[in-house]
């Protein structure tokens, strides 16, 4: 009979052999959990030896030991996977109890709009009648609306030295914070595929018709509520945008709480617009309920209290009343509200940029997303989840992109308090050239404690702005990451290289396209949604002549890519990169240069590509000219900023390198842009004899096969011209495929929608294969549709999902798909139309 051993949690475990209980003592179990401790799974030579080394397990059978590990082991994969299941119990019971708090909120909206739109009906009835309304109800119940949906309060003056007078302002700001956090203060929408779950980001919502932008994120994490306070109170760890945050002045409260008086500096994100400041009362306090809220608004004349620092660096913004509420969970953890609402005062920034500026969801992202994004991400790296390879913790790994992005931002804003001024420029303006010779710039942390050379004596920054129509970011700064050898110069790469060595290296001529360059991209971390990953570059070095024998030797780069994350609305991207050595010590010095792209149509469609796309310098469109509406489709600002190292005798030379080698990479980037942007709205309508004929042949077996005419009753007595122009028109897309039984199917022709769903052109059509455009619903349906369609010549298909050329989901409602027959009767291809697609 085989044996085995049972656990008891009140006696020794025991063991069954022969039809009888052997019961461990309690020496037996420490020895035998002594050796599990260190070795789970121990071999058979393992527990002979343990026998022997032991003496009261002298009288258990080997056989008797291996069984009692392998209970254990038992034992020890159920209790995990308890906790693990108790873990996601958890957190869907506190999902549960967001969403149904979520959707108390909405019933409230729900209820709210239904009263305003019986009013609305009411006023439209009423006005039908006469030509105008003056009644003093109707005039105090507009009034009353409009104050509902823009709350503007106007107070006293306050005595700004009085505590109990901020106290007051804290109070009302707190009650406008929850109002907004929990209720029906602002029209929230939520954002598109921000869908909450126990393992998502969690409910991200923007603003609708509200003073200002804003943005509203709740979410769970596995943190007690201070720590969560104390990480978001930190706004420079988690905020790439912010440049610092100053606590001018503590005041406690009688209630246990701080009011604290903060001036926060915010980075521009482009060269042309300035930077922005908030001067705020900031109030934190526990509630009734054990939550614990931080909260905080402007200071200003309408509110009271006293005046802040001011900057000529920096314009002055206001901040509505923001915050987060952290609430306890049963069993640890916290829910977090989280509301941004800002007013960045747009009036002092050029029209091409508002949109970045009006922009919930830029503002979403940038902010309230990262927020949380930060704290779930120091969640799973504090519960040991998260494991990063190299043997760097995870603190060190975020300083190092925090050093990466503040760098960057430093040298596209060029403070002159950090030490920068411009510099003369040659006669054009497309390049800003800036110095900075200051001793405190390269004490920062950002930099390293001892960045400069012995033949060093400042840096240089050359930076440039553009403006960019129809190019995807994300594919634009994937392209930027994966193919550097496209826009950079290897020469240019090494003297930057070679700041960080004692012997200085020649200032190089640019050479365009530079010298091919093999790659090697080393990943060293990434956060939790993917949207971000820190990673070393090496450069393989070369050398084709004796004067080039400083490029051979290998060159290491520090590399941070983010807003890669494919499901991110309305976020930037930026690749920002800066020379390392190989010891690539922790507190190494980082002097970052890179590229940032940012999206600016956020309030027009996305998924609209009907215009033609077009490549120019943002410089042009700052002059006011009258735009048309191909011009304005689909627009992205880019920020280039490069930062070389010089000395006093070469100042100049790095200064003409610098403007030279920007300007090269501006050509690279318009070339690459030109390649990888999607362009179907500027294709032409084909007109060959080939195309007429095709386009025949695809109506007249439509009309056989179905029975009804593809556009219209008089479809068939049009022209071979006016079919070709209906089909091309017509608003579902319409698609040929190759027809062959031994090679996989490719798409041999598309009207104008089809190009714009694949998002491709005519020419590039023809390497698309169809088993890689329909998903696997797609395919199983077409499959058990083919024999249908080559007998009876069509067939109908479900609504469902495909995938265009950039990997972009888009769904339709209805296919159909029918043989397509040449004059001689003979199959020529398949023809889809696709009715009522749209991108996912």
């Amino acid at each position: 009979m085989m044996a085995h051993s049972m656990d008891d949690r009140d006696s020794p475990d025991k063991g069954f052999d022969s039809g009888k209980y052997v019961r461990y003592t309690p020496e037996q179990v420490e020895a035998l959990e002594r050796v599990y401790a260190e070795c789970p799974k121990p071999s058979s030579l393992r527990r002979q030896q343990l026998i022997r080394e032991c003496p009261i397990l002298c009288n258990i059978e080997p056989r008797q030991i291996k069984v009692w590990f392998q209970n254990r082991r038992c034992r020890e994969k159920q209790r995990k996977e308890s906790a693990r299941l108790q873990t996601v119990n958890r957190k869907l019971s506190a999902m549960n109890k967001l969403l149904m708090e979520e959707n108390d909120r909405l019933q409230k909206q729900v209820s709210n709009l239904v009263y305003e739109n019986g009013f609305m009906k009411h006023r439209i009835h009423t006005a039908s009648g006469t030509t105008t309304d003056n009644s003093c109800e109707s005039v105090v119940v507009i009034g009353q609306q409009r104050q509902q949906q823009n709350p503007t309060h106007q107070h006293p003056q306050r005595d700004a030295n009085n505590p109990a007078n901020l106290l007051s302002i804290a109070e009302e700001t707190l009650a406008e914070f929850l109002c907004k956090a929990t209720g029906t203060a602002v029209d929230w929408v939520q954002m598109i595929g921000m869908k909450p779950g126990p393992d998502s980001i969690g409910i991200v919502a923007v603003s609708r018709n509200c003073s200002g932008i804003a943005a509203r994120a709740c979410g769970l994490v596995s943190l007690e509520p201070m720590k969560v306070a104390e990480i978001l109170k930190d706004r420079p760890s988690w905020f790439r945008d912010c440049r610092c945050v100053e606590t001018l002045n503590v005041i406690p409260t009688g209630n246990g709480g701080t009011i604290e008086l903060v001036n926060t500096q915010i980075y521009a994100p482009t060269t042309l617009a300035a930077a922005r400041d908030f001067w705020t009362l900031r109030y934190s306090t526990s509630l009734e309920d054990g939550s614990y809220v931080v909260c905080e608004r402007s200071l200003t004349s309408a509110t009271g209290g006293p005046n802040g620092p001011l900057s000529s660096s920096f314009v002055r913004a206001k901040m509505l009343s923001s915050g987060f509420l952290i609430r306890p969970c049963d069993g640890g953890g916290s829910i977090i509200h989280i509301v941004d609402h800002v007013d960045l005062d747009v009036s002092s920034v050029p029209e091409v940029l508002r949109p970045l500026y009006e922009s919930s969801k830029i503002l979403a992202q940038k902010m309230t997303v990262a927020a949380l994004r930060h704290v779930r991400q120091i969640a799973q790296e504090t519960s040991g989840e998260v494991q990063y390879s190299g043997g760097r913790q995870p603190a060190v790994l975020r300083t190092f992109s925090q050093r990466l992005c503040r760098g960057f931002n430093d040298a596209v804003n060029g403070f002159v308090d950090d030490g920068w001024s411009p510099m003369s420029s040659d006669g054009a303006e497309d390049i800003t050239i800036m110095i900075n010779s200051s001793s405190a710039k390269f004490a920062g942390s950002q930099y390293g404690s001892s960045f400069l050379p012995s033949f060093g004596s400042g840096v240089l920054c050359a930076k440039a702005s553009m403006l960019l129509q129809n190019v995807p970011p994300l594919v634009l700064i994937r392209f930027l990451r994966e193919h550097r050898a496209e826009w950079a110069d290897y020469g240019v790469d090494a003297y930057s290289a070679a700041s960080l060595r004692a012997t200085p290296f020649t200032v190089p001529c640019v050479r365009t396209g530079g010298f091919p360059s093999n790659q090697v991209i080393l990943p060293l971390a990434q956060t939790l949604e993917h949207e971000e990953f820190l990673e070393v570059v090496r450069l393989g070095g070369h050398a084709y002549s004796p004067e080039d024998m400083g490029l051979s030797r290998d060159m290491y780069l520090l590399q941070l890519c983010s807003g890669v994350d494919e499901n991110v609305v309305g976020g930037c991207a930026q690749l920002v990169f800066a020379p390392i050595d190989e010891s690539f010590a922790d507190d190494a010095p980082l002097l970052p240069s890179g590229f940032r792209v940012i999206p600016l149509d956020q309030k027009t469609n996305p998924n609209d590509h009907q215009s033609a796309s077009r490549t120019r310098d943002l410089a042009s469109s700052l002059d006011g000219s009258t735009k048309t509406d191909s011009e304005t489709n689909s627009r992205l600002v880019l920020t280039i900023a490069f930062q070389f190292t010089f000395d006093n005798h070469s100042r100049d030379n790095v200064a003409t390198m610098a403007r030279q080698y920007v300007r090269n990479v501006v050509g690279s980037i318009q070339r690459v842009a030109l390649a990888i942007t999607p362009r179907p709205g500027s294709m032409q309508l084909p007109t060959s004899p080939e195309a007429l004929t095709l386009v025949r042949w695809i109506t007249r077996s439509y009309s056989i096969h179905t029975g009804a005419d593809l556009f219209g009753a008089d479809s068939q007595s049009c022209g071979g011209d006016t079919l070709l122009k209906q089909l091309w028109n017509h608003s579902d897309a319409i698609l040929c495929c190759s027809l062959k039984t031994n090679a996989s199917p490719v798409f041999t022709f598309a009207n104008q929608a089809g190009l714009d769903m694949l998002e491709t052109t005519l020419v590039a059509l023809q390497d698309i294969m169809l088993d890689k455009t329909l998903d696997d619903s797609g395919r199983k349906a077409l499959c058990s549709e083919f024999a249908k369609i080559m007998q009876q010549g069509y067939a109908n298909l479900p609504a469902g999902i495909c995938v265009s050329s950039m990997g972009r989901p888009v769904s339709y409602e209805q296919a159909t798909v029918w043989k397509v027959v040449d004059d001689n009767e003979s199959n020529h291809c398949l023809a889809f139309i696709l009715v009522n697609w749209s991108f996912v």
